[in-house]
């Protein structure tokens, strides 16, 4: 078997010139030569991936697959792409990557854990693609590469337009995940996250059956053994607040939990990086500006010098890199049982407070909710401002299995565990967005270290009249008003108003879940006073 064969085993990809698990320092020569992008005066490479500047929410489809049909959650998520569909777009993608002149591939893993990794082949026509899958899985040891076969493949056709007519699909773009066959194909978008946040909808279909629950989240470790995990969506603030000098991180976005502990899916970090402060955020900064991480749609000037503060091409630039690059992280990507579960929100309206304490009951709740505030360009088509949103389990877009299934798993979990959980919001206070300005991030730390130590579990709590939260009457370093959302709005009215306004919206959201869960959720579920 030919080195191209052998690097192209198992994709249907018959393919001459391919450039098969090359290093970083090959990737991004190639990348160069070829005209993908250009070095930043750190060293990093920089990619503009043109019309499509964060997830096509609309154009990801799951194949339907007899085997699967009945465990789908077939919607707004899981669109049906008929099995002929996508078999003949596969075909034509496989024939158009085949006709290109070099190819790309990366074999790595996906799971930290061997008892629960899969293993992931990645076709691609671009250096920077393959390089940047490279830096979000994990590397195997040259030794395991020679006997390397896929359990998954990517397909990825980035300039390949794909017909609505012929395939099936909704534009030219289009995500296609068959469990079937095992095979995911991408076209028409050089987003890179999708490559990602593909196989990380893999991973909550399969681990669920070996009874493990996948998760949104990231997660680190203190000094005494102590892991803690961060759900929360892009922009709440998932990768800043696990990356925490005083803790080692597992890692900063998708996780399985089992009966041994938890363990990371990913080998690197995804951060968003608009704004992005040295002084505030020093160790997401340093992985940013050095050779090795790739920037995604980030302004630099002529001699590639950072504009983190330019929104110009996208509110979504973001900064991938190994994990490595991040100084204090856990080594194998694996620790103990989780001590502390914290759900971060962006709450638009300014209206919840910066941290509160959650029963098991209110966990679950808070989970099948997943409330935050989406925030601009994440996703293509969201606009300019932050706009208020539901996403199950904080992840919807990745759930291929009813929402019902990762909830219970998290119950059980907790319960099983003893893990203590907190609602922290990193959005909005002393008004909605607009009016009220971001929660501190120093506030936010010093109240997420207490937790996490211990002690604020202990302080003396008063419970919130409008959303049942238990919230800490006092905490050393953090003034009163900022602890008590209502008392950091001057206008209490307009408080009010607007804390039954979200009130409302959680009310409505709660009817699609309400018959999934047992009566101790019904009964803490958020609702408006009779």
């Amino acid at each position: 078997m030919s080195s191209a064969a052998a690097a192209l085993a198992g994709t249907g990809v018959a393919g001459l010139h391919v450039h098969a698990n090359l290093t970083a320092a090959g990737l991004v020569a190639h990348a160069l030569r070829r005209g993908e992008g250009r070095l930043s005066a750190d060293g990093a490479f920089m990619a503009v991936t043109g019309q499509h500047t964060g997830r096509s929410v609309q154009d990801k489809f799951v194949v339907d697959d007899p085997e699967v049909h009945d465990a789908v959650w077939w919607g707004k998520v899981n669109r049906p792409l008929p099995v002929a569909k996508f078999q003949n777009l596969s075909k034509k993608v496989r024939a158009w990557l085949g006709q290109k002149p070099e190819l790309f591939t990366q074999d790595l893993y996906a799971g930290a854990d061997p008892a629960h990794r899969i293993r992931v082949r990645l076709v691609t026509t671009n250096a920077w693609h393959a390089l940047f899958a490279r830096n979000m899985f994990i590397r195997p040891p040259r030794a395991e590469l020679e006997d390397f076969r896929p359990d998954y493949t990517i397909l990825h056709a980035p300039e390949y337009e794909a017909s609505p007519e012929e395939d099936g699909c909704r534009t030219s773009t289009c995500i296609a995940l068959s469990f079937a066959a095992r095979t995911i194909l991408i076209a028409g978008t050089s987003y890179a996250g999708e490559i990602k946040k593909s196989i990380f909808t893999v991973m909550n279909w399969i681990l669920p059956e070996r009874g493990v629950l996948p998760m949104h989240c990231s997660a680190n470790i203190g000094r005494s053994g102590d892991t803690a995990l961060f759900f929360g969506l892009s922009g709440t603030g998932k990768t800043t607040l696990s990356s925490d000098p005083e803790r080692s991180l597992i890692g900063d976005d998708e996780h399985g939990w089992s009966t041994d502990g938890v363990f990371n899916f990913e080998g690197g970090c995804y951060a968003k990086v608009i704004k992005l402060s040295r002084e505030a955020e020093p160790q997401i900064w340093d992985a940013s500006h050095r050779f090795g991480a790739v920037l995604e749609n980030v302004i630099a000037d002529e001699h590639g010098v950072l504009d983190l503060a330019d929104n110009n091409l996208t509110e979504n630039t973001r900064s991938c890199y190994p994990i490595e690059f991040i100084p204090n992280t856990q080594a194998g990507g694996r620790a103990g049982l989780p001590r502390n579960v914290v759900m971060l929100t962006a709450d638009a309206f300014g209206v919840l407070p910066p941290i509160a304490k959650l029963t098991p009951a209110q966990a679950m709740y808070h989970f099948l909710s997943g409330y935050t505030a989406r925030v601009a360009g994440t996703e293509k088509g969201l606009g300019k401002e932050p706009q208020a949103t539901f996403s199950t389990c904080f992840g919807a877009p990745f759930l291929p299995r009813h929402p019902e299934v990762y909830g219970r798993m998290l119950q059980e979990r907790i319960a099983q565990d003893g893990a203590q959980v907190w609602l922290v919001n990193t959005g909005w206070t002393g008004g909605a967005y607009g009016t009220g300005q971001r929660m501190s991030i120093a506030h936010t730390r010093a109240l997420l270290r207490a937790a996490l130590d211990g002690s604020l579990a202990k302080v003396e709590f008063t419970r919130d009249p409008f959303f049942g939260l238990m919230i800490p009457k006092a905490v050393p370093g953090i003034p009163a008003n900022v602890l008590n959302p209502r008392e950091s709005w001057g206008d209490k009215a307009a408080y009010d108003r607007q804390a039954r306004h979200l009130v409302s919206l959680f009310e409505g959201n709660f009817e699609s879940f309400a018959g999934a869960v047992d009566d101790a959720v019904r009964a803490v579920a958020i609702r408006a006073a009779a």
